[in-house]
């Protein structure tokens, strides 16, 4: 006999779930340079971008405008000849409207810059000494490790001299910069600087290395006694490597704003700086400052840094900064 009252499971069992795959997001495109550059230069840009908004170009809004120029670290002598190149533009344009300034603006500024666009060029000497200088906390130790990730990109071999014997996480970041990239690392616990960056020189040269990259020990400019032993350095690479080091690399933290003038002036007084790395932009609102480096003290700027990335350290383009900051 059939059970009656067995359940037919053809009829009762439930329908398996359908279950769609989920959807995944879409990948988010890298930001470019320029972007990046733009978000780094933002804090500096955003309160000068407020005279842009609306109005009409008077003496009003040159004054407004003089005055955020300053705020941002400009100095007085670039922020004149800014507003200067500005009225003449808004003359011989015929501008009328507060948002006619920005070109203006951008226009004026890439002229004052352009003479610092000087990119750094490794190629007349082998090996090609760089002396890296600043104070405490500049960000130099940061900026060799993505110098050296540049210079590989550019086929260059590389070798670091830790030059800052005495501080222990600089020789350790060091280090660690130099495993990333494969890079040997001459150094030397507590020892004299000029002897370690001596041997590393002389290691570059029996090596055939393209490029020797000397860390020095962060000092303040009013350290005469810490200034004559950095001058002692350089002077002993010049024994080791006639007509080294071949650029002295100035680094500045943008927030520093006008005492980064000061720190240029002693450094370029000391050692004849060669090039300057302006960091840290993407933190300060202070970028202006170096619209004060050009008009004052008018050194190649070789890199600005806006970001801790390994990319965020790349050639200064007096056109793109300009654009970027009154964007």
């Amino acid at each position: 006999m059939f059970n009656l009252f067995k359940k037919n499971e053809s009829t009762t069992q439930a329908a398996a779930p359908i279950i769609s795959e989920p959807e995944l997001p879409a990948a988010i495109p890298p930001l470019t340079w320029a972007q990046r550059l733009k978000n780094g230069l933002a804090k500096t840009g955003a309160s000068i971008a407020s005279v842009f908004s609306s109005g009409i170009i008077d003496e009003a809004l040159y004054e407004e405008l003089e005055t955020l120029l300053l705020t941002a670290d400009c100095g007085v002598s670039a922020t004149q000849a800014l507003l200067e190149d500005v009225r003449t533009q808004v003359k011989r344009s015929a501008l009328k409207d507060a948002s006619q300034l920005r070109g203006a603006l951008q226009n004026a500024m890439r002229e004052l810059l352009s003479p610092l666009q000087q990119p750094l060029d490794t190629s007349p000497h082998r090996p090609f000494v760089i002396m890296l200088v600043g104070v405490n906390g500049a960000g130099k130790t940061t900026t060799i490790g993505k110098l050296v990730k540049r210079l590989h990109a550019e086929g260059k071999s590389v070798l670091i001299a830790a030059g800052d014997t005495f501080r222990a996480a600089a020789r350790e970041q060091l280090q660690t910069w130099g495993e990333r990239n494969q890079v040997h690392v001459v150094m030397q616990e507590g020892g004299d600087p000029a002897a370690v960056i001596y041997d590393a020189v002389n290691s570059a040269i029996a090596k055939k290395i393209d490029v020797v990259i000397a860390d020095t020990a962060g000092r303040l400019p009013t350290q005469q006694h810490l200034m004559e032993e950095i001058k002692k350095v350089q002077r002993v690479i010049a024994k080791a490597l006639p007509d080294a080091p071949h650029e002295v690399l100035l680094v500045l933290d943008a927030n520093t704003g006008q005492n980064a003038i000061a720190q240029v002036k002693a450094f370029n007084q000391a050692l004849k700086v060669t090039g300057l790395v302006l960091t840290k932009l993407d933190g300060s609102a202070k970028g202006g400052v170096i619209a004060a480096i050009a008009r004052t003290q008018p050194i190649p700027v070789r890199f600005i840094g806006v970001g801790e990335q390994i990319d965020d350290l790349q050639p200064f383009n007096a056109a793109e900064f300009s654009e970027a900051l009154f964007s």
